[in-house]
């Protein structure tokens, strides 16, 4: 398991697709080198480009207008925010994307969810939601829980603050399924606060957006070796 310095806990779709393309932020990058690039997207951002002329503004677009070596390796939901890391060349995207097919690249997320979960941790004091993922063909683009069809998806997660109805957590999907963390946390009965998709209506309207965040990267320098992490504010 690839352990993170502390520093992702909080600093102190017609209407989904409005929200969460509405006006997006500027991207900041975090990191580059002659490799890679790490960048922090704002929510209501897509990661690649949609179908139409009005989905081509996305992360991929502005990190090629800076350098069109810029080569997306990851994606994350266009509602959530956070790090993505994109390679600078062909050679490395194919690099980095094995990393991650490999495991080999740690990311973590902080979520506001509904309710007060009840971990049940293991010794490391993380506890696991272990249910394969699959598509919802009839109400595509949701996910659904599929014990028989779904593919293995994993997520580790740990409480880090309980208010009266909400708790504040933090997550390591050991997967990359699409929606994973949203599907998940739903399954575990505690959406995210904001999510248009997963939550029931008085908790997808209880935030302007979804409370989900990319806040760390953890990998090894794919030329040198040695430890990369980045780490990104929780921006609620």
């Amino acid at each position: 398991m690839i352990a993170f310095m502390t520093g992702c806990q909080r600093p102190d779709e017609m209407q989904a697709a409005m929200r969460e393309r509405a006006a997006p932020a500027p991207v900041s990058v975090v990191y580059q080198d002659q490799q890679l690039l790490v960048f922090d997207k704002p929510a209501g951002l897509l990661s690649v480009p949609g179908r139409g002329a009005d989905k081509a503004d996305c992360l991929s677009a502005r990190a090629q207008a800076l350098d069109p070596q810029a080569l997306i390796v990851h994606r994350i939901d266009m509602a959530t925010s956070g790090l993505i890391l994109m390679a600078r060349g062909a050679a490395m995207q194919r690099s980095l994307s094995q990393a991650f097919a490999r495991r080999e690249v740690a990311k973590r997320y902080v979520a506001v969810v509904a309710g007060r979960p009840q971990a049940r941790p293991g010794a490391d004091g993380w506890s696991v939601i272990n249910l394969p993922i699959a598509a919802d063909w009839p109400n595509r683009p949701r996910r659904v829980i599929d014990q028989a069809g779904g593919k293995a998806s994993i997520t580790r997660w740990r409480v880090l603050a309980l208010e009266r109805d909400r708790a504040r957590i933090e997550l390591e999907p050991l997967t990359g399924r699409t929606h994973q963390l949203r599907v998940h946390l739903q399954a575990l009965g505690h959406p995210i606060l904001g999510d248009l998709l997963y939550a029931p209506p008085a908790v997808a309207a209880a935030s302007p957006r979804l409370l989900l965040h990319a806040c760390g990267l953890k990998l090894a320098d794919p030329v040198t070796g040695e430890p990369l992490e980045f780490l990104s504010p929780v921006p609620f």
